[in-house]
């Protein structure tokens, strides 16, 4: 049997709550025994005042790397981004231990482990948004969330026992929150939103420029 969680504890590295993610994880370790293929742990500091959440592990990026971003296409303009407006100490992601450091930040996804075809059900984005919730809750006043597509946004809003309809996910789109806690949105940062011009690099920076302006006040 998996362990549980303890109180408060925001990740369960060994969770099996999806069977269906459980069994595609040890079909692809088969497969790529070398890979993380486990859940994915979030990455930064505990009580950060930017939190960005984004969709679920990438095949060959953060499921093999076992750091969110890490190592596909989706983490190359995050990274940067992040680095730019200083929240980052390098504008690279490559592996865990390769020395990067988030500063005042906090990466995590809304399915920590990865779905075929880059899909989660909703029932799967539902049982791991417990996780989600205990990660919200430790954010301090004033921290800004960041929703990597429409997929996270709406975790983000379950987490919160928010209604979704009061809270539409646009590009850009802004939601002041209880808590002092602001939610901006973005497309997600994928290869298909930057190879399409959806998501261009100015459009993203923008957003991250925004987070910026509201934690410094």
């Amino acid at each position: 049997m998996p362990r549980k969680p303890k109180p408060g504890e925001p990740f369960d590295p060994s969770c099996r709550l999806c069977p269906r993610l459980a069994g595609f994880l040890d079909n692809v370790y088969r497969q790529f025994p070398s890979y993380h293929c486990r859940p994915v742990a979030p990455f930064g500091v505990l009580r950060p005042r930017l939190f960005v959440v984004g969709l679920a592990p990438g095949m060959h990026g953060a499921n093999r790397t076992g750091r969110p971003f890490t190592g596909d296409h989706a983490g190359i303009l995050l990274y940067r981004t992040l680095h730019r407006m200083g929240f980052a100490s390098r504008a690279e992601s490559v592996a865990r231990g390769d020395g990067l450091k988030l500063v005042d930040c906090r990466i995590s996804n809304a399915v920590k482990c990865l779905p075929p075809g880059n899909r989660p059900l909703p029932d799967e984005v539902r049982r791991c948004n417990r996780y989600l919730a205990r990660e919200l809750a430790a954010l301090p006043p004033g921290a800004v969330i960041v929703a990597l597509g429409a997929v996270a946004h709406g975790a983000v809003l379950r987490a919160l026992s928010l209604q979704a309809g009061a809270h539409r996910f646009a590009h850009g789109a802004e939601y002041a929150l209880a808590g002092r806690l602001t939610l901006l949105d973005s497309y997600h940062c994928s290869r298909l939103n930057t190879s399409t011009g959806r998501l261009t690099p100015a459009m993203f920076a923008r957003i991250f420029a925004r987070a910026r302006h509201l934690i410094d006040g």
